[in-house]
């Protein structure tokens, strides 16, 4: 039998100091009740406002990044110069997630094109949903993008015969439209 597994947490503090004195309580408190932290998922990372002008001092390269919940957590800037914590979806699920989508399509190539559309587009808006974060759109256009030219290669493995040409298929996806990449969560209003 394992060990029980607790939810992942993410604390941050303003000083080293005080995250290394938290980090050191945290591993006591977990100890009397026999548990303790997964040391491949646990570190100390300096991350903030002054990452960036603190690593360039120290002659490091960029701040460090985590991933958390499916997205890649990273220190950058606004338009307007201010700093601000960015997400971006994370390699690892990315990769994962056109995986499936790849595996999904080539196992429902016989289904009626209306229909396998009409179904694609579900799982697009999923990932749109849940991925559509502020400072995300690239990730989200990327994967449809994949997405399209999955579902055109299906097509043409479907149809072995005459083939189809990008042409046609775009004007297929006139009358039958992919479901677009947007934003669904405005983590700064």
């Amino acid at each position: 039998m394992g060990f029980p597994r607790a939810t992942y947490l993410i604390c941050c503090f303003q000083y080293e100091s005080e995250a290394r004195e938290f980090y050191q309580a945290l591993k006591e408190r977990l100890k009397k009740f026999g548990l303790e932290l997964a040391q491949d998922k646990t570190r100390i990372i300096e991350f903030g406002r002054y990452a960036q002008e603190n690593r360039q001092r120290k002659g490091l390269g960029k701040p460090e990044t985590f991933t958390f919940l499916g997205f890649t957590h990273y220190c950058s800037k606004s338009k307007s110069g201010k700093f601000r914590v960015k997400r971006k979806t994370s390699a690892k699920k990315f990769r994962m997630k056109v995986a499936k989508i790849k595996t999904w399509l080539r196992e429902n190539m016989h289904m009626p094109v209306k229909e396998l559309i009409k179904r694609l587009n579900i799982r697009l808006l999923g990932h749109y949903r849940y991925y559509g974060i502020t400072d995300n759109i690239e990730s989200l256009s990327k994967f449809f993008y994949i997405a399209r030219r999955q579902l055109f290669k299906t097509l043409n493995r479907k149809s072995q015969k005459n083939g189809l040409n990008w042409g046609l298929f775009e004007l297929l996806l006139t009358v039958f439209p992919l479901a677009r990449p947007k934003i669904y969560v405005s983590v700064y209003d």
